[in-house]
């Protein structure tokens, strides 16, 4: 994450991600400039030399706009997942560790990304802002790059769906943001299918249901093909962590293909 070393850094601003990812952005760095600012060389002075004002700094110095999209994906995962944990009115042990879990199986982040993501869950589970907010935030964002949208959306659904039960409030955020996304009912349900159901799994990932016909799996196929392959997906300016759970999102893509394919021997 080239933009994390940037904002740690202290020296360039983020305050034109603005709205609230970056009131949520904005207090996660204010608790990691506490923690430097209480480190000590052995002199007795501060090891961090710069001032808190620099963390407030406007403009967007020296990120690029592949910076500034990969920044605002991993604040807005994080941000929706602090409130997803937080839908019935307390984070649990359990939403924790799923949380976890899906940055250690998935994204692999280092020990100081993984500190600075959890520091991002709490801010925002424990923020006055809605999860709508931080949808529509999102929706405005990438509101032309379905794919981006779609992701998203799979990894809400993977970490709603971690104990295997779906609850009233987690599901109704679900649906907010499968509205505010623009998702269709058949999406929204296919794509829930893949973490609830091994009913016609195969035919979900490819967006299409069983009595659909094989021209038809053909053509969404290619589509999907076309549009997750890494290369696309990299492009789009998906931080290199939630690329890798997007490479496995295409892997499944074929997967599926081929699964079906066997199946009906074409």
């Amino acid at each position: 994450m080239g933009w994390y070393g940037k904002l740690i850094g202290g020296a360039i601003g983020f305050t034109f991600l603005g709205g609230p990812f970056g009131a949520i952005l904005g207090a996660a760095i204010g608790h990691s400039f506490d923690r430097r600012a209480d480190m000590q060389d052995p002199s007795g002075r501060s090891s961090y030399s710069g001032n808190q004002s620099s963390w407030q700094s406007s403009g967007t110095g020296g990120f690029t706009t592949g910076d500034q999209a990969q920044m605002i994906f991993f604040v807005a995962a994080f941000s929706m997942m602090g409130k997803m944990a937080n839908a019935d009115g307390a984070v649990t042990g359990a939403e924790i560790r799923a949380i976890e879990d899906f940055i250690d199986r998935d994204l692999h982040l280092g020990i100081q990304e993984k500190q600075f993501a959890m520091r991002i869950v709490k801010t925002a589970a424990e923020s006055s802002e809605s999860f709508e907010k931080f949808a529509q935030q999102f929706y405005a964002q990438f509101h032309n790059q379905p794919q981006m949208l779609s992701t998203m959306f799979d990894i809400l659904l993977k970490v709603s769906t971690a104990d295997n039960v779906l609850s009233p409030q987690e599901e109704a955020l679900l649906n907010s943001a499968a509205r505010i996304f623009n998702l269709s009912d058949t999406q929204y349900e296919r794509q829930k299918t893949k973490y609830y159901s091994n009913t016609d799994k195969y035919y979900s990932v490819l967006g299409c249901a069983r009595t659909d016909s094989t021209d038809t799996i053909k053509s969404s196929y290619k589509k999907l093909v076309k549009d997750y392959h890494p290369d696309v997906i990299a492009a789009k300016g998906l931080p290199e962590e939630f690329t890798r759970f997007a490479t496995e999102k295409f892997r499944e893509i074929n997967q599926a293909y081929e699964e079906i394919r066997k199946e009906r021997n074409f």
